[in-house]
C-alpha cells in the first residue's frame, strides 16, 4: 500500500519527528505535503526531519473564556529549510509572542492530537 504525503507526514509527527518532503530534483523543501513539488513539479521526495529551528511569521491571538482554557496564540512558523506552517507557541503568554520571534518547532500534541508546536528559542 502507498502512504499518501499527508500521512507520512502525520505519521511523523506522531513519531515526535517533524519530517518534510524535499523534492529530488530541485532539493527544495515543501509545505503542505503533496504528491507534485509546487517549485519544480518533480514528482520525487525524500522525507528529512526538520531542523525544528524557524521564527513566528504571522501571529494572533484567539480569546477564550478561562473555564474554555483561556487565551491561546496561533501563529504561521517559518522553518529554516523554507517552508511555512501553522502553529502555536507554547511557554509563553500569548500576546508576548512577536513577529520574528526566534523559536524552535517541534511535534506535540493539541488535545490528543499530534501537532506541530513552538517554544522559544533559548527556553
Amino acid at each position: 500500500m502507498h502512504e499518501g504525503p499527508d500521512l507520512a507526514f502525520r505519521k511523523g509527527l506522531s513519531e515526535g519527528r517533524i519530517v518534510l518532503p524535499k523534492c529530488d530534483a530541485c532539493r527544495r523543501f515543501h509545505f503542505f505535503p503533496r504528491v507534485v513539488c509546487p517549485h519544480c513539479y518533480g514528482t520525487l521526495f525524500t522525507w528529512r526531519e526538520a531542523s525544528g529551528k524557524g521564527e513566528i511569521h504571522t501571529t494572533t491571538v484567539v480569546r477564550r473564556s478561562t473555564n474554555q482554557g483561556g487565551d491561546y496564540n496561533v501563529c504561521i512558523v517559518e522553518l529554516e529549510e523554507g517552508v511555512r506552517m501553522m502553529s502555536r507557541v507554547e511557554g509563553v503568554p500569548p500576546p508576548d509572542v512577536e513577529i520574528a520571534m526566534p523559536v524552535i518547532a517541534y511535534a506535540g500534541e493539541i488535545d490528543g492530537t499530534p501537532a506541530v508546536l513552538c517554544r522559544p528559542e533559548g527556553s
